[in-house]
């Protein structure tokens, strides 16, 4: 699977091969991904028992791409800034859920806003897909405002207690 360009990024899909390389450390990723990776790796909420359902979860490869994805800047060489991607593959209902964090020093540029346009674009793509959709802490103002910048509305309570949910049906781009 090859990767997607955005005007600041470098998005990477995931595979068993980068997942393994994460949970052995900043230099094996480092060079797995050919890149710089910060000292504060990883970003928050992407520890290793996020790690280890990734290693899972792409151990078929129909998840591939509906995984986590590696934001690199198109600095030479690049630097590694944080991650976005799926919780899985389009449900029975055509929704996928879209998560993302960013290393503390890339955060309030922009960057999660433009990782998250471009894989919607790339979950549209797909015509399974008839929904992304994105759970959040109500408190997060920063992670509500990346999804409200995308066309997320919100949908109402998330899976867990304390949680919202935030939807952007596929006819709300048309």
């Amino acid at each position: 699977m090859s990767f997607i360009e955005s005007r600041r990024l470098r998005l990477v899909p995931a595979t068993p091969a980068t997942i393994k390389a994460d949970l052995a450390g900043r230099a094996a990723l480092a060079v797995a991904l050919d890149c710089r990776v910060p000292d504060n790796w990883p970003p928050e909420l992407y520890d290793r028992p996020a790690l280890e359902f990734y290693l899972a979860q792409l151990r078929d490869r129909a998840e591939h791409g509906w995984s986590t994805w590696y934001l690199l800047s198109h600095d030479d060489p690049p630097e590694l800034m944080g991650v976005c991607g799926f919780k899985g593959r389009p449900d029975a209902h055509g929704s996928v859920e879209i998560g993302y964090s960013i290393l503390g020093q890339f955060r309030n540029q922009g960057l999660a806003s433009e990782a998250v346009s471009r894989l919607v674009e790339w979950a549209f793509a797909h015509p399974a897909v008839t929904e992304v959709s994105a759970e959040t802490l109500p408190h997060l103002v920063q992670s509500i405002r990346v999804l409200e910048r995308n066309g997320f509305r919100l949908a109402g309570a998330g899976s867990e207690r304390g949680v919202v949910r935030y939807s952007l049906p596929r006819f709300a781009l048309d």
